[in-house]
């Protein structure tokens, strides 16, 4: 009778193999230097406190740059303002004066033309000068303070002007040619019933992380209906308290910028993996809300926040509410294809996505594999490894993504056989006992590669390399030999 070597490695294909979970030493070791040794601990401290705090060391600094600075002191910069011909030299030289570079005169041919260019949304305002009392054509629905710096600039220019004219003050007359809702007193609400599609949106992504057996199909179909949902609560909230217009057509826009953040999150997973909450937070808060112009209208930002209004789905949505609800749908259909080439984006990315998943599948026995961090959000708590009773986990939620069976080499099921599922950086993440049949089972796995180990005190242990993938439960069966065995 031969015994076999306790360093002799097995098959991690099949399962099987003929080395102990932790092989001994073969000969002592010299106790390591102290110094080394707290050299590596503050290392490792150091290095635990960057993967900690990133995320809050990120919104910070986010929210200082992306809040504090197109927010703190706006002022107005090329904003259009429609002036007949004959005096619009004349006023751009009075505005650059005052205010340089915060308006842009554009020449008209009468009042009428005036208030057609603010209604067909050529121009932001209109300023008839006279010869009588002079007139300002003004939009509350591009923005109640943007209202507010057009009527202060253009009074002190209506005064200014009385002064030299007649030799005394001339009252401005103000204008309202877009009014909106009555509920809308400040002329944000629209901007706060575009933000109640957006930040649940990215939250749903994170939720839907932690459904495990759920595949991307589902998880794309779960997306797509809870934005529904989300679209047509958010209007009927909005008309009930007079926040918006109504026109039904409106539903469709707050979905289709659900999907765009909601479908836009979950198809960069695969690629950002643990960062997903930077990525995904820099893109539809950190930079979409400064640039949407809805709390602050897009010509009072500084230059990098209106380069980016034209391109980001929140400022495109909320451009195109306002053409449907006050100024006769003018100008809806480009800010509607940029939500949907968003969503095109997204769905170019699922497919890319599953490419990926595939190839890391295919990975996933291999010697080499590197096994890939799970995504978790640090603002939510994630869901957490655990052991289930094979024989009832039909039964169970949540359902069994990792299910196997334990014998020996003759096909006899083992009992309380451990179990240890160990994940990125060799953590462990759980342990479970096989029970009467043999079988075992684990959930809330997140998608990656685990190393499954099994063990017991009269057998050789079997390691194993198994793909998790979400929505495809895993299973993988060992056969372990006795530890005196003929060969």
């Amino acid at each position: 009778m031969v015994r076999s070597a306790p360093g002799t490695a097995g098959n991690p294909a099949t399962g099987t193999a003929s080395a102990p979970a932790t092989a001994p030493d073969p000969a002592p070791r010299s106790a390591p230097d102290p110094g080394t040794s707290g050299e590596g601990s503050r290392r490792e401290a150091a290095l635990t406190l960057v993967r900690t705090l990133w995320f809050p060391a990120f919104m910070f600094a986010g929210f200082l740059v992306c809040y504090l600075l197109p927010f703190h002191n706006p002022v107005p910069h090329h904003v259009r303002v429609a002036v007949p011909a004959a005096t619009a030299t004349s006023l751009q030289h009075a505005l650059d004066r005052s205010v340089p570079g915060g308006f842009d005169v554009v020449p008209v041919h009468d009042a009428d033309a005036a208030r057609a260019a603010v209604t067909g949304r050529d121009a932001v305002a209109g300023y008839v000068p006279g010869p009588g009392a002079p007139e300002l054509f003004t939009a509350k629905a591009d923005g109640y303070s943007l209202e507010s710096v057009l009527q202060r600039t253009f009074t002190a220019v209506a005064q200014h002007s009385g002064d030299q004219r007649a030799g005394g003050q001339s009252a401005l007359k103000v204008t309202e040619v877009a009014p909106i809702a009555a509920g809308d007193g400040m002329g944000t609400g629209l901007f706060y019933v575009v933000l109640a599609c957006t930040i649940p949106a990215y939250v749903m992504v994170m939720m839907m992380l932690r459904a495990t057996t759920f595949g991307r199909r589902d998880k794309i179909l779960v997306l797509a209906v809870a934005g529904a949902v989300l679209a047509l609560v958010a209007y009927g909230v909005a008309r009930w308290m007079n926040v918006i217009p109504g026109d039904p057509l409106a539903i469709l826009f707050l979905f289709l910028m659900t999907q765009a953040v909601s479908q836009t999150a979950l198809g960069l997973v695969p690629f950002v993996k643990q960062y997903l909450p930077g990525v995904a937070m820099g893109l539809f808060v950190l930079l979409s809300m400064p640039s949407s112009g809805g709390a602050i209208p897009v010509q009072m930002v500084p230059g990098f926040f209106r380069a980016l209004h034209p391109v980001m789905p929140m400022g495109n949505l909320i451009e195109a509410l306002r053409g449907l609800f006050y100024f006769g749908g003018k100008d809806v259909v480009p800010h509607v294809l940029v939500l949907l080439a968003w969503v095109a984006a997204a769905f170019v990315l699922h497919g890319l996505g599953a490419l990926h998943a595939r190839r890391a599948a295919a990975r996933g026995t291999a010697k080499d594999a590197v096994p890939e961090p799970p995504v978790e959000d640090p603002a939510l708590e994630t869901a957490q490894p655990e052991a289930l009773p094979p024989h009832r986990a039909a039964s169970l939620l949540p359902l069994p993504q990792l299910t196997g069976r334990v014998t020996d080499t003759a096909g006899h099921p083992l009992r309380d056989v451990v179990i240890t599922v160990t994940g990125t950086h060799g953590r462990e993440l759980l342990r479970a006992t096989t029970d009467d049949d043999g079988a075992y089972a684990a959930a809330g796995l997140a998608e990656q590669t685990v190393v499954v180990i099994a063990s017991a005190p009269s057998r050789l242990s079997a390691v194993a390399r198994v793909a998790i993938r979400d929505g495809h439960p895993a299973r993988h069966d060992f056969h372990l030999a006795s530890r005196s065995f003929a060969t």
